[in-house]
Parts: C-alpha cells; structure tokens; sequence
C-alpha cells in the first residue's frame, strides 16, 4: 500500500492533464454543477479490456457524501457489479462504496471539501479519485487502535484497496487522493 506512488505499478500513470478534472482526450468539465459524465474510454492501456470513466463535480454542494454515494452506486449498476450475484460480488460492491465514502468524508474534514468525484472502470480495477483544495497528506494513523475514536479512515482505505496514494499537480493547490480496488470474482 502506498502513500508516496502517485500510481500504481503497471497502471496507466497520471492523466494526461493531472489532476485538472479533463477526461482523457478531452477539456475540462467546466461549469458543471454535480453533474454527471458517463465516457466511454476505449480500450485500456495493458488490455485490461474496455475502460469506463464517470465525473462528478462536488464543489459547493451539500451532502456530498450520499450524493458520492448514489453516484457511485449508480455507476457499479451500469458496470455490472450490482445487482451482486454472490456473496464476494456484493462485498466488492460494498467496498467500493464505503472506500468513496471514506476518501468525500476525509475530504470535508481535512481538505476544504471534495471539488470531483472520479471512478474509472476496466475489467480488473476500480479507481476512485477524490480531488481537494487542501495542502495536507493522508495517512492511516499509526498505530491504529480499534478503540478509538476517529482516525479509520485511511486504514480502512489501506485494508480494503489493491494500492492507493496522493497526485499532486505542481504550482497548483490542492491533490487527489486515489484508490483502487479489484473487481469481484
């Protein structure tokens, strides 16, 4: 698990425009209040198979934990992970979803609040992207103790993702803090 990579081994590195909220190939999603996109990315880089990307813009909305939620629950629909047809199914779903909350909810605590909500989609990996104004860096709290409260976040993050870590685009303020997690069996 990792806090200093800015991607993982093999994957596909940072997005062409770092952190800047543009889909591959494409401008900045600019004036979009929680909007939507659904975008279709073509074959991924390694030929993990077809790529989905979908963006959700956060900044100034309120209650945008369930808000990341429904989106994101909307997204594992449309990708086949929901409905679950087994018990490991529904348990990878469930984990994308409380990762998504765990990364919104450390945004608005700890970061001035979440700007967007990035999930991108191939046959192996979630990736979720949380991007933020703040200058912070996330780390699971060491040691953790169970009993006390507070400070999960991250290591319920680290337990549950295949690898995860912090881009940050020089010159500009803020990050995105990303994770991935393996698709269900």
């Amino acid at each position: 698990m990792s806090t200093t990579r800015p991607y993982s081994p093999g994957d596909r590195g940072p997005e062409p425009s770092g952190a800047s909220g543009a889909s591959e190939g494409g401008a900045p999603e600019a004036g979009a209040s929680a909007g939507a996109a659904a975008v279709p990315c073509g074959p991924s880089e390694g030929g993990r198979g077809p790529r989905q990307e979908r963006r959700l813009r956060l900044d100034g909305e309120s209650g945008v934990v369930p808000l990341a939620r429904d989106f994101t629950r909307q997204a594992l629909y449309a990708w086949g992970w929901l409905p679950a047809a087994s018990a490991d199914q529904r348990a990878a779903a469930e984990d994308v979803l409380l990762v998504v909350s765990e990364l919104v909810t450390n945004a608005c605590l700890h970061a001035e609040g979440p700007d967007e909500l990035v999930l991108f989609c191939d046959n192996k990996v979630i990736r979720v992207e949380v991007t933020d104004r703040g200058s912070g860096q996330p780390a699971p709290r060491t040691p953790h103790r169970a009993g006390r409260p507070g400070g999960h976040g991250m290591f319920i993050v680290q337990r549950l993702c295949l690898d995860w870590g912090v881009v940050r685009t020089p010159g500009a303020s803020g990050k995105t803090v990303w994770a991935e997690l393996g698709a269900p069996a």
